[in-house]
């Protein structure tokens, strides 16, 4: 809390959106005084445009642009080439191109007018969307501007630039977002009354879209490789991470596409046990809505991160210069913050989800051992949920703490990787163990399921519930591994499918505003999204798997199906779903 608090106050994002002037102020928002700076804390509410007042010969020093900046309310469309060009300009647009403090009527009687207007003659600007920017339009002005423009950009820090590309690119993110749940909502519906032909049918979709997108990233990779005015930074990223997200998704399309070969022949059985889930779903149909509940949660937590920081990444103090002028200069150790930061946002998305997991699993186990299966016990979910709050937070943490430990070194050495590509040596041995970090989250995430659902059933701690589920499980390991192996991976393809085509949709948006954009950072980012949504909502029948299959097992080695000790499991789920004989 102190770092959000801290970045709320010190922070001001909408210098990145909105621009700002020489003396402090915002443009396009009301602004408070600054010690030291006479022409701070003006109302810029109608003045949303930056305009340089030596747009054609602007310098950079220490990422700061040279020339005196104001907020105006219109860019200059025509050529001024006297001061009363200017004070005409003025009267008829209400946009006063001089010195604050210089009255429009002294425009032409002040003698020190020269020095306080833009430098004569003013070249025909338009606005920059993007960053709110007078830029002109005279060939020979619009060539130093933008040579300007991008020495600065390429100045900055990789932090800066992947702040700007997100506030660049925040509608197109909440949209691919959506896109995501809509993907997501279609695929619980499509499980719920899965059968064979919609298995085939979602399989080839996989395919498809692997290969699809995996072309597309090669061609655009080409494209941008060739394209002779890449000059910008952030173009050059855009070109680096292009060519890792192809190599990486043409790696998983072969993957993939090599297990569904060969476990093809294993799919019936698939649909059977996924019939069987729905028949348990079908008793508790509430667990559908509950990825609702979890998305729109998740929703509230992402847009509170990136608003913190957009915060951190603008945090700063304003100090008064010579002239009366302001200077932002950023404080130390943002950074550091900020990657404190990032490691927030794995923990509590993972927490959230595993609070998620414990509700379904609570509330299947409630209905499993529940001796009358024709009175359901009421409010299952509510229930869950209750006893969750209550008793079983930690075990949340505990779950999705474990979860962060090995997520963080498969980012560093991701990162490692991308620093140290070029040495054979050391690329091979940060992909041998990012691979293994891949697996061991795998299998953690499965364990913890696993704690979960041991939790619900005997109340006990986190260690104590994974401890329980482990020796269960291992001694019932040669019944379940094999028809759960074929769930999950069926489960796995579904989330593909969701990352895939809204990664489409994002190659397709983003592609169409290459310039001053890290674009691959904010994809990145939609992809991670679109695997949360889609592993939030079709987790509902993973755990529910999950949970069945444990509360199977402990039946089975608690009773033995006589009078005494009758089973809990309805009769129908007795029949293996690799055995229909039986």
């Amino acid at each position: 809390m102190f770092i959000t608090g801290y970045a709320v106050m010190a922070g001001a994002a909408e210098r990145l959106v909105l621009g700002y002037d020489s003396f402090g102020n915002i443009c396009g928002r009301k602004n408070t005084p600054v010690k030291g700076a006479p022409l701070s804390g003006q109302d810029m509410t109608n003045k949303k445009y930056v305009f340089f007042l030596n747009s054609c010969s602007l310098e950079i020093q220490s990422l700061r642009i040279s020339s005196l900046s104001l907020c105006v309310s219109s860019c200059p469309q025509e050529q001024l080439n006297s001061l009363e060009d200017l004070q005409s300009f003025a009267r008829n647009n209400g946009s006063f191109l001089c010195i604050y403090n210089l009255n429009v009527s002294s425009y032409t009687l002040n003698p020190k007018a020269a020095q306080l207007c833009p430098t004569l003659p003013v070249p025909p600007s338009k606005s920059f969307p993007l960053f709110n920017r007078c830029v002109p339009q005279s060939p020979e002005c619009y060539s130093r501007y933008a040579s300007v423009l991008i020495s600065m950009v390429n100045e900055m820090d990789v932090f800066h630039r992947i702040l700007s590309a997100i506030l660049a690119g925040r509608d197109t993110v909440i949209g691919l977002s959506v896109l995501a749940l809509a993907f997501s909502f279609i695929l619980v519906l499509a499980f719920r009354f899965i059968r064979t032909l919609l298995v085939h049918t979602l399989i080839a979709l996989v395919a498809f879209g692997l290969l699809f997108v995996s072309g597309v990233l090669w061609w655009l990779y080409y494209d941008y490789r060739n394209d002779p005015s890449t000059e910008l930074e952030t173009e050059k990223e855009n070109l680096r991470f292009l060519l890792g997200y192809a190599v990486f998704s043409t790696i998983v399309t072969v993957v993939l596409l090599s297990l569904i070969f060969v476990l093809r022949k294993r799919l019936p059985f698939t649909v059977q046990l996924f019939r069987i889930v729905g028949k348990i779903i079908g008793r508790i149909p509430f667990l559908l809505f509950q990825p609702l509940w979890t998305f729109m949660i998740l929703i509230v937590f992402w847009i509170f991160w990136v608003a913190v920081l957009l915060s951190l990444g603008t945090a700063g103090t304003a100090q008064s210069t010579s002239g009366g002028q302001v200077e932002y200069r950023a404080l130390s150790g943002i950074c550091y913050m900020a990657w404190y930061h990032f490691v927030g946002l794995i923990w509590t998305s993972e927490f959230i989800l595993a609070c998620q997991q414990m509700v379904i699993a609570g509330a299947v186990v409630t209905c499993y051992f529940n001796r009358n299966k024709n009175s359901p016990p009421p409010h299952p979910v509510l229930s869950s949920i209750s006893v969750l709050f209550c008793y079983h937070l930690g075990t949340a943490v505990k779950g999705s703490f474990l979860i962060t430990i090995l997520r963080i070194p498969r980012i560093v050495l991701l990162y490692l990787y991308n620093i140290l590509k070029q040495k054979k040596s050391a690329k091979c041995l940060f992909k041998s163990c990012f691979c293994w970090f891949c697996c061991q989250e795998s299998c953690l995430r499965c364990f913890n399921q696993h704690a979960y659902t041991s939790t619900a059933i005997n109340g006990t701690n986190f260690c104590t519930s994974a401890k329980d589920a482990d020796c269960i499980l291992a001694r019932n390991s040669a019944k379940l591994a094999s028809i759960s192996c074929f769930g999950d991976f069926l489960l796995f393809l579904g989330k593909v499918f969701v990352v895939c085509f809204t990664g489409f949709g994002g190659l397709m948006a983003f592609n169409y505003h290459r310039e001053l954009q890290a674009w691959v950072v904010p994809l990145l980012l939609v992809g991670f999204f679109a695997y949360l949504m889609s592993h939030s909502f079709l987790s509902v029948f993973e755990v529910t798997a999950d949970a069945i299959f444990l509360c199977f097992a402990i039946d089975m080695e608690t009773n033995d199906g006589t009078a005494e000790k009758p089973y809990f499991v309805d009769q129908e789920l007795l029949v293996n779903p690799s055995d229909n004989s039986k």
